[in-house]
């Protein structure tokens, strides 16, 4: 049958704001006493709050007491400080008009809230190109679970040999493979080959892939 939908994260493929998630989660574990450094935390970026918390501060859960207040509270560090200066990702824009251009369904696939959603979709300048979603709220864990992958193959009424994903973390792939889907990987959300060699593809942004689009995955089956 062929592609016919691409499963897109947003944070660190459409737009550059790993650092920044990885920078107020630090500020938020700090304000709340907890001494956790922006080392210990970037590599985890690509993971929702409910995974990240506990690997960072073991025994924390972002469903009670502390844990659950700074979850709400880098929320809040992110929108207010960060999210205003973020730019998005090299070629992002003119990717997903050629991918539409060609017919392809486009839905986010991404452990962000339905509020930094929003923001983070007009900072990449993408807003009006994306009105299908999948976000946080519609699944019960995070990535690197597969459950935000299902719920986007379930609002698509597809099979996962009918779509591909869009990402730049070890735990989208994870997240895309549990669920039986292929992922392209981009480098410009900070990770290297290595962690990303599980990709079918891997290229350095979104004007990358585009530039080669004719031979990457997106042109071919899944």
């Amino acid at each position: 049958m062929g592609l016919q939908a691409v499963l897109l994260d947003i944070d660190g493929t459409l737009i550059l704001s790993n650092d920044a998630h990885a920078q107020s989660w630090v500020d938020t574990f700090r304000e709340f006493g907890y001494d956790v450094s922006f080392e210990q935390v970037r590599p985890l970026i690509g993971m929702g709050g409910d995974q990240l918390i506990p690997r960072v501060v073991p025994g924390l859960t972002d469903e009670e007491g502390d844990g659950k207040a700074i979850a709400q509270r880098r929320k809040e560090i992110f929108l207010n400080n960060y999210a205003p200066k973020l730019s998005p990702a090299n070629g992002s824009r003119e990717l997903l008009q050629h991918m539409k251009q060609l017919g392809l369904r486009l839905i986010v696939a991404s452990s962000a809230s339905n509020q930094e959603m929003e923001v983070l979709l007009k900072a990449a300048q993408i807003d009006d190109l994306l009105q299908e979603t999948t976000t946080s709220s519609d699944a019960e864990t995070s990535k690197p679970a597969p459950d935000i992958v299902e719920a986007a193959l379930s609002k698509l009424k597809m099979e996962p040999n009918q779509v591909l994903m869009l990402g730049d973390t070890p735990y989208d792939i994870k997240s895309a493979g549990m669920a039986g889907v292929g992922l392209i990987a981009l480098r410009c959300g900070g990770f290297d080959d290595f962690s990303l060699a599980e990709a079918k593809a891997i290229y350095n942004d979104p004007a990358d892939l585009l530039a080669h689009y004719g031979d990457s995955p997106l042109s071919k089956n899944p």
